[in-house]
């Protein structure tokens, strides 16, 4: 068993998919325990992955920060309605960013995938978003999609079989919460102090 903190061996990359069980929890617990699990798409490029730094939760019809506010739905926000463990996928401006579906069916709540710590594919994903700083390749929500290859034909997959999956990764040493980013005209939601980073990591964003 590995210590808290510990990364996976560099010379040893081997994943397997979380089970079905582990995205059934309360959203604000998924959205702790998904720091320090691997977030992997696999492409025709090869594959990509990183450890999930940062998150944010968003709870659905009584969030006024959360899409699905007093259970709003449309064609964006269907697959939040389905079972968890599915891939919401939408677009910001011209990003596209990724949500792990949360909450029981008819509940429409989900988790934010913010930052994540480059692991496999770095090449790759320098190839994708061009040269830079390392800090700055994959942390935020728009940023990691792109090096990952996260697109929005994703949308309802299942996080827990490929191309796109989470498997297990680190025990973070120390979690951090605090109010929620990129959210001023959400009322009392806005002060909610729903999003969770790994504490140090140089990749949560900023």
């Amino acid at each position: 068993m590995r210590q808290t903190g510990e990364r996976l061996p560099n010379d040893s990359i081997s994943y397997k998919p979380v089970g079905e069980a582990f995205f059934k929890l309360p959203t604000l617990t998924l959205a702790r325990n998904l720091l320090g699990c691997l977030l992997v798409k696999e492409t025709e490029e090869g594959i990509a992955s990183g450890y999930i730094v940062e998150t944010e939760a968003y709870r659905g019809p009584l969030d006024q920060a959360a899409h699905s506010y007093n259970n709003r739905r449309t064609k964006r926000t269907e697959v939040m309605f389905a079972e968890a463990g599915r891939v919401y996928t939408y677009l910001m401006h011209t990003h596209c960013l990724v949500n792990v579906v949360s909450g029981e069916v008819g509940t429409p709540e989900a988790v934010l995938i913010r930052a994540v710590e480059p692991y496999e594919g770095i090449d790759l994903m320098i190839k994708r978003r061009g040269s830079m700083a390392m800090k700055n390749l994959t942390s935020g929500p728009g940023k990691l999609t792109k090096a990952l290859g996260i697109h929005m034909t994703d949308y309802g997959r299942r996080f827990d079989e490929p191309p796109i999956y989470i498997a297990p990764g680190f025990a973070p040493e120390k979690i951090v919460t605090g109010p929620r980013i990129g959210i001023p005209n959400s009322g009392e939601a806005k002060n909610y102090p729903w999003r969770f980073w790994v504490a140090g990591n140089p990749y949560v964003s900023k």
